[in-house]
């Protein structure tokens, strides 16, 4: 095997490559933060051409109907909302992404999830954050048997793929990408060029040797992934663990995945004895108080391949200011801004002069549009002070004109509304079923007036 060589220059601050060094970066105007770089290639029989060494493998041009793919196995990671997210387990030679503030569980989830692999395949946790000692007392105190746990202290990736291609382990949790390092880049760990080459060489060794990755990202101020995009690129799968700062669950959630649906979502909780998952996720996002209040309204939510239900409370009130507020957690602003206006257009409420709170329950951020009608008629049952009753669900997306425009999945939401006790419903006219249900009865509506009208007379 040989080690190729071919060195470009590179921006530390923003990745920007460059044939030749200067001074001062053209993308990012920075000084002196161009070196020079090696692009490390590992060949096997390797041959020149035309002064570039390019490969001579064994790999033959295929027709696609002749590639077997009924022998795709995954590995379950002992936790049914991961393997949900996952898109059904970890596939053999990925690489995986798993990202979230600091604190909030990722490294107790990839401990207990190796925990749980090791019992039947041979995993290796490698930490470059904490000492061995540090994990084992975290593994104890999760009740975890450590016998069959192979961990491993270092930073440097050609060492850890060495290790582990004499060990060969089937996964490999990486903690953290941020603090790795290649001896064939000059930067210092944590930069641009470094994550991005480390996670590249991850990567290739993960696809050549039929192993799975797991790396731990850490992420910035505004919720993204830490470091280049090219590193988003370059995996499978990139995972992100969110959580609210008074909640005591926390969502995964899926996006990008070359194996399974973008956008999925697994619910967890955080415990003294670790990270369990929530196997009834929609329970916990609705209170259970008998009382009937206004301003409350429930929702079926689409998230990646299940419906879940979601309630949201719309408290509106007279504004003393010039300039009414609008305090929103979990729902976009701009869309928000939107469907005022066609409350005011189509729904004939003025709301110009009044605050308005939203709050989405459980720290749930709603991205689709099925949420349009619930949120409108909360705002209506708030702003006049009359209930909406709990047993009703409401789903549907509204257009400019006040209409009330279908949406997908709504079998699937109807059902998941009836499991859960829901006696009516309010749903777009052109998501009415075909056949009748009779545990929940259906309030199929054209215009956002109509619907107003419907729980004014409950």
């Amino acid at each position: 095997m040989n080690n190729i060589h071919k060195y470009t220059f590179f921006c530390n601050k923003c990745s920007t490559s460059y044939l030749r060094w200067q001074g001062r970066c053209n993308n990012c105007q920075s000084w002196n933060s161009i070196h020079k770089e090696s692009e490390n290639y590992l060949f096997l029989n390797s041959k020149k051409y035309y002064g570039y060494e390019w490969i001579s493998s064994d790999n033959n041009i295929q027709q696609l109907s002749d590639i077997n793919i009924d022998n795709l196995s995954r590995y379950s990671t002992g936790f049914l909302e991961f393997d949900r997210v996952l898109g059904g387990g970890i596939v053999p030679g990925s690489t995986i992404l798993v990202g979230g503030n600091p604190g909030i569980g990722k490294s107790t989830l990839l401990l207990q999830t190796i925990y749980m692999l090791s019992k039947n395949k041979k995993t290796l946790y490698v930490t470059g954050e904490e000492s061995l000692q540090q994990i084992a007392i975290r593994a104890h105190r999760l009740n975890l048997k450590t016998k069959n746990m192979q961990l491993l202290a270092e930073t440097n990736v050609e060492k850890i793929c060495f290790l582990a291609n004499k060990e060969d382990p089937q996964i490999i949790v990486i903690d953290s990408i941020q603090v790795m390092y290649s001896t064939e880049v000059s930067s210092s760990p944590g930069s641009v060029v470094q994550i991005r080459e480390t996670a590249a060489y991850l990567t290739r060794f993960a696809k050549n040797y039929n192993i799975a990755i797991i790396m731990v990202g850490h992420v910035t101020k505004d919720g993204s992934l830490a470091g280049p995009k090219v590193l988003e690129h370059c995996i499978d799968c990139s995972l992100i663990l969110e959580k609210s700062n008074k909640s005591y669950f926390c969502i995964m959630r899926s996006n990008k995945n070359r194996f399974g649906a973008v956008n999925e979502i697994g619910i967890f909780s955080m415990t003294d004895q670790g990270i369990n998952e929530v196997n009834n996720p929609s329970a916990i996002f609705l209170s259970h108080t008998q009382e009937i209040t206004s301003g409350s309204s429930i929702m079926v939510l689409w998230e990646g391949t299940r419906p879940l239900l979601v309630e949201i409370q719309v408290l509106v009130d007279y504004s003393t200011l010039n300039n009414a507020r609008r305090i929103i957690v979990g729902i976009e602003q701009n869309r928000l801004a939107m469907l005022l206006a066609i409350l005011h257009r189509h729904g004939g409420l003025q709301v110009t002069d009044h605050d308005i709170f939203i709050n989405v329950v459980g720290g749930i951020k709603i991205t689709e549009t099925s949420a349009d009608l619930c949120i409108l008629l909360a705002i209506a049952s708030s702003l006049h002070n009359y209930p909406i009753p709990q047993d009703i669900v409401i789903f549907g997306e509204l257009g400019l004109n006040g209409e009330i425009r279908p949406v997908l999945n709504s079998d699937e939401r109807i059902y998941e509304a009836v499991k859960h006790g829901f006696k009516r419903a309010i749903i777009p006219i052109a998501n009415k079923p075909q056949k009748t249900i009779p545990e929940i009865k259906i309030f199929s509506v054209r215009k956002l007036i109509e619907a107003i009208n419907i729980i004014k007379n409950f």
